[in-house]
């Protein structure tokens, strides 16, 4: 059998547009394209041949050990194809034999109009300190989003950036800020913990990955209430759910303090959905509801249900965007039908007498 080179079927990968690829004895090698498994090569990697592409991964991690799989059965590191792309790599034994995925870490950041993300939500990088949201559904574009905004930050301020992530899926350089980027498990056990250490690096922006628990959570509430500006995302649809959410996770006998600590530090709550287009496509709809005193009392009081009438109160103008009057817009630019817009509205009734 012929010898199969990774720097080729990794390049044929990213031609294909792949976001993984997967080499497991027996099989040709695969790649996930748009969410589709696809054959890299035409015939099946053998066991030496598994053994051959895992090898000719340790080298081009910089000649890393390859005995630290045999070591721990699994290895977890990334590297560099020839200014391609990045490759976070997990090795592992599989019943006796080499095999490994290789998850596509973008070099390029994307380009926010392109993307349809509005100049609205770019904005809110304006603000200096506090707690910026963005949150939706598994697989809306979320993290896309917030590394739109960091690069946005990272090429108009001078500061330190520190990101914390799992995976880290964008690279940034070093612009007018310098941007440390620390990824979870590798670089650091838990969000709570790199979070914690992020406080004594001196940074003036904080993105998060996620938050996935009250320790987390308790800690972005600290760092957004200490000067710095924080960005991070949760799997919530709509600002009023996203701030309950929040406060939920906390024990009742704190909730009522955490209501006052989030009124003040939170500036902006972004949700974000992908909707399905005419032409078979997706584009992200986005609600924006940024934070003014009577949106602080609603959060201080406990009377979020009244959140959503703000925003689509018509009355707050430009700095609120709802994401029913975004399906609305889509549907009269002819982008979307009425039928899908209905689906995805959050007052679906009242979509409905206006369409």
């Amino acid at each position: 059998m012929g010898n199969m080179v990774l720097k080729d079927i990794l390049s044929k990968a990213l031609e294909m547009g792949g976001s993984d690829v997967f080499l497991i004895p027996g099989s040709p090698v695969m790649a996930k394209i748009r969410g589709r498994m696809e054959p890299i090569t035409s015939e099946r990697a053998l066991p030496a041949d598994s053994a051959d592409l895992v090898q000719q991964t340790y080298e081009l991690a910089g000649n890393r050990d390859i005995a630290l799989i045999r070591e721990n059965g699994d290895d977890d590191f990334s590297f560099s194809l020839e200014r391609q792309a990045r490759f976070r790599c997990n090795a592992y034994l599989q019943r006796g034999t080499l095999a490994a995925s290789y998850r596509v870490v973008a070099f390029g950041l994307p380009d926010p109009a392109s993307l349809s993300i509005p100049p609205m939500v770019m904005e809110l990088t304006n603000n200096r300190n506090g707690m910026i949201l963005v949150t939706g559904p598994a697989g809306s574009g979320k993290s896309t989003t917030l590394a739109c905004m960091v690069d946005k930050m990272n090429s108009e301020r001078s500061g330190h950036i520190i990101t914390i992530e799992d995976p880290i899926e964008y690279l940034h350089s070093h612009k007018k800020s310098l941007v440390s980027q620390r990824e979870i498990p590798n670089d650091s056990a838990t969000f709570a913990r790199a979070l914690r250490a992020a406080l004594r690096q001196a940074p003036d922006i904080i993105m998060l990955g996620e938050m996935r628990d009250n320790e987390t959570m308790s800690t972005a509430i600290t760092a957004a209430e200490t000067g710095h500006l924080l960005l991070s995302s949760l799997h919530t649809v709509g600002a009023a759910k996203t701030i309950d959410r929040i406060i939920d996770t906390f024990p009742a006998n704190q909730q009522a303090q955490v209501r006052i600590q989030l009124s003040m530090v939170l500036r902006a709550v972004v949700s974000q959905r992908l909707v399905p287009t005419v032409t078979g496509e997706q584009t992200p709809v986005f609600e924006v509801m940024t934070i003014n005193s009577a949106v602080q009392n609603m959060i201080r009081d406990g009377k979020t249900h009244q959140i959503d009438n703000v925003i689509y109160g018509g009355s707050v103008g430009q700095s609120m965007m709802s994401m029913d009057n975004e399906l609305f817009r889509l549907v009269k630019e002819g982008r979307i039908t009425k039928e899908t817009a209905v689906l995805y509205a959050a007052n679906a009734e009242m979509l409905k007498k206006r369409l």
